[in-house]
């Protein structure tokens, strides 16, 4: 079948275009009416706030920026730090109200060009109806799931008080408030601090995510699982009474990996908030269901069933039964629905007191709760009642099934150092090796371990108690195995160690997680937890299909995935292979895995779960998902997706509810589309291995151009003077540290987020595009030329090129050019000129392959709302400037210098929208 006629039409508006801001000139035209009328609101809260000269101050460095930007780091040179505060906070707060109003357009945007017949939902209904095999389409329904998963990497740069500000002048500008109303929203802004008094606790961030996760849980998800399920029946599919086609996935207060912040407690008290939100979910459409289901049983009968469970309620029950049967003695389904509420409450109740379960009194997971709104829709639906039932007793019974009682499962994550040094301590303690363990081969650990999982002994002597160099890990395992028990098994069931780089990694999690009851392989073979592999570095993804064969290999391994329904879930690491090799390799070699990971999975008979740590910018693997999942590769995707959703994206993609819905049905449909029509090559067979051959010598070229740069001895330095990465360990923006403990300062011990955060902020962008010149220009030697051309048509290749265009788009290397002459020392400058040099290569390579003069040509609409940005951006950029120049001179100590060079941090952030 020909690449024209499985062209993903439905994924449009997820285009490079669509995904960066509105596209169409009328909408453009209304959005920056909007903006120029909260610019002249911001423009009158500062002349009322801080007096008509700094106004007047905030106007002229704005001309100049425009007109003549070389003479605006002139006008700023030696500003007072407060003056430097306000100036630094208008240009800011003139983006969030930018921003903001930017979603709303986007979203008005959606609702035009989107009528019934063209939603993704529908159209690849469609597509599946009339070109696919009827039973095959069934069975990726029935496993259909969706999961974003909702991290708290510290490139949120806004605090939650200035996200629900913006989102109420979203609210305002959409139902046409008056200028009073919305100055009154600009006034409050301005008079809210944008920078945190300090530093966010892991629960902090847990009641940030959860805000939008609940959010989700009440509107988004049940809405769009309800229209799931009805495009699915209108294109003659069955959907499931169980299936979970979108659920919801969360990090925070599980990533411990480098974060000495996530304990075992913090993990606990983060599940708690997490199902007080869910219960209250939940709650609230059962309050609603009893005021809806005024039935009467003089007037309609009801099924056993429900008497049956009526009556097991009041026995254990009695207080709720004294308490409504004189009002709803006739009325049954309200009765036992109160009875469902009270077991809610219940829930609720034992969970903040760390209470036992009691069957029939409150819920232990969502199975009970499931069960007891089966019946009353059971009932309904035999007593002539099947349009009721679809109601809101069927949204209730949806959002059950997506959000369980515990709103998002948690995940767990640790680095696999930490599990070898815990065992390490467990072996040397029982004495039985001939050496001690740290000092085992690879080989030898695995045999070990292999031997180990496979026995029935308990490793750990419980009675003795646990080496103090084990007692963290052990805790952690568990207090996975307890909250299981205590919040349902389905809360907490993924753990996934970073840095896997051999079978013996995940063979060290697996005997552990044995030790805390949590895998059995002999008597009872069950396992109630997920071990996932992830691969970050090029080197370890382009091990990741032999590892996985020496997993499955493994008979006490292939035994416990068996356990868990033949199911592997594998996680895909972009920030750090992009860090340590580039993006065309990072790309790449991500690419090559799916499709070794995909058919190695296959040859054992174990389906795949591929979850794609992604973060917000392109270089950390962002840019438009929908596209991204049209551009794996074939048959790597089967029915079920995890994918993480994290920094400013969030609030980005989710602040809307419009904006909520299109994301996540796009995603949807580009999953079912993939596990469907996409199962086999798109291309013939010697197409693509001219292709990969060509891909590979691009991605070789890449990665040797990059790694001399950042192998450069004089980098580090460059690096940390030229960029504000210092200062951003001050901006208060998460939890985690900004480097792994104990690090020296080296760019191998700097997290990847603030890595991308400082090229950003100074407009260099290195991660975005470094090396793809080099890459294809050495293909274009080598004789590729032509294959490059074709490439073009290849939905990976054009997906890659299309998001270095945008980095390239919002790289300005005349303005980065400011950083280096001010802030980096002569004999590191060259290192910028490098940077110049390859910037050029890649420029020209990409304009080459896309056939365009300029870029972004194909997108005049972006490219204008970009300058405009540019404009505004400007201003912030030498500020930033001059501020690290003087506080570097001077020192740490000045607060209000310090405070308006964070603030030129945060109002970068908002101008730039994707800086980690």
């Amino acid at each position: 079948m020909t690449a024209s006629a499985h062209r993903p039409e439905l994924l449009a508006p997820d285009s490079l275009a669509a995904h960066s801001g509105v596209v169409s000139e009328s909408e453009h035209s209304a959005l920056r009416a909007d903006i120029r009328r909260l610019s002249t609101m911001l423009g009158q809260s500062l002349a009322h706030q801080a007096g008509d000269e700094l106004l007047q101050l905030v106007e002229e460095v704005r001309k100049l920026a425009r007109e003549n930007p070389d003479a605006v780091t002139e006008r700023l040179a030696g500003l007072d730090t407060g003056t430097a505060v306000t100036l630094a906070r208008a240009f800011s707060q003139y983006f969030q109200l930018a921003n903001v109003a930017e979603q709303l357009h986007r979203s008005r945007e959606l609702r035009e060009l989107r009528p019934a017949d063209r939603r993704p939902l529908h159209t690849v209904m469609e597509r599946l109806a009339g070109d696919a095999d009827h039973e095959a389409v069934q069975e990726v329904l029935a496993r259909a799931q969706l999961r974003p998963v909702f991290t708290a990497h510290p490139t949120e740069a806004s605090r939650q008080s200035v996200l629900a500000i913006l989102r109420r002048v979203a609210d305002g500008l959409d139902q046409q408030a008056s200028d009073a109303e919305l100055g009154a929203l600009v006034d409050l802004l301005w008079q809210t601090d944008e920078i945190r008094p300090g530093r966010p606790t892991v629960l902090d961030e847990a009641r940030n995510v959860a805000w939008f996760m609940e959010r989700l849980g009440t509107m988004t998800v049940p809405d769009l699982v309800g229209e799931f399920e009805a495009e699915a029946i209108a294109h003659g599919f069955e959907v499931p009474a169980d299936s979970r086609p979108l659920t919801l996935g969360v990090w925070v207060g599980g990533d411990r990996d480098g974060n000495p912040n996530v304990t075992p407690d913090v993990t606990r008290e983060v599940l708690e908030l997490y199902s007080d939100r869910a219960l209250r979910i939940h709650g609230g459409l059962v309050d609603q269901l009893i005021g809806e289901l005024s039935i009467s049983t003089k007037v309609m009968g009801v099924s056993e069933e429900l008497r049956g469970a009526l009556a097991r309620d009041r026995r254990a029950l009695p207080a709720v039964h004294d308490r409504f049967i004189r009002l709803n003695q006739f009325e049954p389904y309200r009765l036992k629905l109160s009875y469902i509420a009270a077991k809610l409450e219940n829930t609720r109740t034992r969970i903040a007191e760390k209470g036992r379960h009691v069957p029939g009194v409150d819920y232990l997971g969502v199975a009970d709760y499931l069960a007891d709104l089966g019946v009353v829709d059971r009932s309904l639906r035999g007593h002539l009642g099947a349009r009721i039932a679809g109601g809101t007793l069927a949204r209730a019974l949806r959002s059950a099934r997506a959000l369980g009682l515990h709103l998002a499962e948690l995940d767990i994550r640790e680095h696999g150092q930490k599990h070898h040094d815990a065992l390490g301590a467990i072996y040397d303690a029982l004495g039985e090796l001939d050496r001690p363990y740290a000092e085992l081969s690879r080989d030898e650990r695995r045999e070990l371990l292999s031997k180990e999982l496979q026995g029935n002994r308990p490793l750990i002597r419980r009675h003795y108690g646990v080496p103090e160099a084990a007692r963290t890990v052990i805790a952690t395992f568990d207090m996975l195995h307890e909250v299981q028990h205590e919040f349902g098994p389905e809360v907490a069931r993924t753990y996934i160690v970073s840095m896997c780089q051999d079978v013996d990694d995940i063979l060290a999690v697996a005997v552990l997680a044995r030790e805390s009851y949590m895998v059995e392989l002999k008597s009872d073979p069950r396992s109630s937890v997920d071990l996932v592999p992830l691969f970050e570095t090029v080197e370890e993804l382009s091990q990741a299909g032999h590892l996985l064969e020496g997993l499955l290999s493994d008979p006490g391994y292939r035994q416990h995935v068996r356990n868990r329904g033949d199911l592997q879930e594998i996680m895909l690491g972009y920030s750090d292979s992009n860090k340590g090799a580039g993006i065309t390799s990072s790309q790449w070699e991500i690419h090559r895995a799916q499709r070794q990971l995909r058919d190695t999975a296959a040859r054992f008979g174990v389906r795949l779960r591929l979850f794609h740590g992604r973060g917000g910018s392109v270089g950390r693997g962002g840019g438009p998902a929908g596209e991204a999942i049209a551009s794996a590769p074939f048959g790597s995707v089967d029915a079920t997706m995890k994918l993480t959703e994290q920094g400013e994206v969030i609030s980005d993609k989710y602040s809307l509810p419009t904006l909520a819905h299109d994301n996540l049905e796009i995603l949807l449909a580009a999953m079912l589309d993939a596990s469907v029509l996409h199962t086999e090559s798109r291309w013939p067979d010697d197409t693509l291995a001219r292709w990969d051959e060509a891909m590979t010598c691009v991605s070789e070229a890449g990665k040797k151009a990059y790694r001399e740069l950042v192998g450069d001895p004089r980098l580090p330095e460059f690096f940390t003077a030229a960029t504000p990465v210092d200062e951003l360990g001050r901006l208060n923006v998460g939890s985690r540290p900004s480097k792994r403990p104990g690090a020296d300062p080296s760019l191998d011990d700097l997290r990847a987020i603030p890595w991308v955060f400082g090229w950003t902020q100074t407009r260099m962008v290195v991660p975005g595009w470094f090396g793809l010149g080099s890459g294809l220009r050495a293909a274009r030697e080598a004789g590729y030329g032509d294959v490059l051309d074709e490439m073009r048509a290849w939905a990976f290749f054009a997906n890659l090129l299309g998001n270095v265009e945008m980095t390239l788009a919002k790289t300005d290397l005349r303005i980065a050019q400011y950083y280096v002459s001010t802030l980096v020392e002569p004999g590191q400058q060259e290192l910028f000129e490098r940077i110049r040099t390859e910037h050029a290569r890649t420029l020209r390579e990409v304009l080459s392959l896309t056939g365009d003069s300029v870029l972004l040509e194909r997108h005049p609409v972006l490219r204008n709302t970009l300058s405009v940005r540019n404009g505004y951006l400007e201003p912030l950029h030498h500020l930033q400037v001059e501020l690290l120049a003087q506080r570097r001179k001077s020192g740490a100590g000045d607060e209000d210098l310090e405070r308006a060079l964070l603030l030129t941090i945060n109002g970068i952030a908002a101008g730039m929208k994707n800086t980690g």
